[in-house]
């Protein structure tokens, strides 16, 4: 097949052509934006960019951006080759900004993210961590001081790329229509997301209940609350949820915890030895505190049993309530055990107000034998 046969046109688009050495250049550029894309989301790529202790979630984006613009510079790339003419510098249809004007767009725009991401870095990490402010409160400088950062370098891409603000008017008061119908609840999971860092009801590591939902706080996000469950599931609660229900944060200010444990004995048991087995139990317990003691109330004489209630301290086993419970609860046990105090079953009296009963003596060896059954106890009406 000769040179000039490949060059002849294969079919029209508009004024212009495509031979076969076209539609071979296009396949081939195509096909090396779709290789390059899937190149730069890689593994080995978002390793490469680990190394600068860059966030993931902006290595994330900024691979899934570069990936988008890779095949859409190749696209046009192999479009020209193909023998259409599409210029780089003509503006694109319905908008002002010609594709090297866009494609600096999303570059600065990837820039201002990674900036933002880095002040926030920066300031929770080297700036503000030997100011002596509290942990949490850095946390929230850093956040907003990271968001006004990205806000301000938006403003200030997009006046120099040549989309002028002046000229967003209008956009602008479509966006607060929409703001005020459909995104409303964006909008105020946003807001509720600013007052949560400024007055801060919740901080991270705080163990927090809301909407039936027991964790400790591991992100503070624009929208969201990330919470983790003591069974380590992820949870992502709005912020609106630490604004308008009541919440439940069991280490704000103090991160000491008094914790509650019923315990019932048999009637006739010596209140005192109660009291030493169940002091004694706190004391070995590791974890509770001395300081305030561990203390015991006789709460009341119920149907059964004495009734008690073991009341000791913690601060560290608020992220694990029941764990810290179920081992005060074995050590309560050995204890009562070896002072020789019951824990009683529930007891019933029963009263028959006529009739007979028939009551049959089961022996020990009868009991244990599987294969012979005791017959229920039967009443004769008399």
């Amino acid at each position: 097949m000769s040179l000039s046969l490949l060059e002849q046109p294969l079919f029209y688009v508009g004024k212009n052509y495509v031979s076969v050495l076209g539609l071979i250049a296009f396949v081939g550029f195509f096909a090396a934006g779709l290789l390059i894309a899937r190149l730069v989301q890689s593994d080995a790529v978002r390793r490469f960019f680990a190394r600068f202790k860059i966030d993931n979630n902006f290595i994330a984006i900024a691979t899934t951006i570069l990936s988008f613009a890779a095949l859409v510079f190749f696209t046009i790339t192999a479009i020209n080759a193909s023998g259409i003419p599409l210029s780089w510098s003509a503006p694109l249809p319905g908008i002002n900004l010609s594709l090297v004007q866009a494609f600096l767009l999303i570059g600065l725009l990837m820039v201002v993210f990674w900036i933002s991401s880095r002040t926030k870095r920066f300031l929770f990490t080297r700036l503000l961590a030997n100011s002596g402010i509290d942990r949490s409160l850095q946390y929230a400088i850093s956040q907003i001081v990271a968001n006004v950062v990205l806000i301000v370098g938006i403003f200030i891409v997009l006046e120099n790329t040549g989309i002028h603000l002046g000229a967003l008017t209008v956009f602008a008061g479509a966006v607060g229509v929409g703001v005020g119908f459909g995104l409303q609840n964006i909008a105020s999971n946003f807001i509720s997301g600013l007052v949560i860092l400024a007055e801060r009801p919740i901080t991270i590591g705080d163990r927090v209940e809301v909407a039936g939902i027991v964790g400790q706080v591991r992100q503070i996000r624009a929208r969201s609350t990330v919470i983790v469950t003591n069974d380590n599931i992820a949870m992502i609660v709005p912020n609106t949820k630490f604004i308008d229900s009541p919440v439940t944060n069991w280490t704000y200010g103090d991160p000491r915890v008094r914790f509650r444990l019923p315990v019932g004995v048999a009637y006739g048991s010596d209140v005192e030895k109660v009291r030493e087995a169940l002091i004694a139990a706190a004391k070995e317990y590791p974890e509770t505190l001395t300081d305030p003691p561990p203390s015991v109330f006789l709460d009341k004489f119920g149907s059964s049993s004495i009734d008690f209630e073991l009341v000791v301290w913690s601060d560290e086993m608020s992220n694990r309530p029941r764990r810290f419970k179920s081992d005060l609860n074995f050590l309560i046990e050995k204890h009562l055990r070896e002072a020789g105090i019951e824990i009683p079953n529930p007891q019933r009296d029963l009263h028959i107000r006529s009739g007979v009963v028939k009551v049959q003596q089961v022996t020990a060896q009868d009991r244990q034998s599987p294969a012979e059954s005791v017959p229920a106890p039967s009443v004769r009406p008399s």
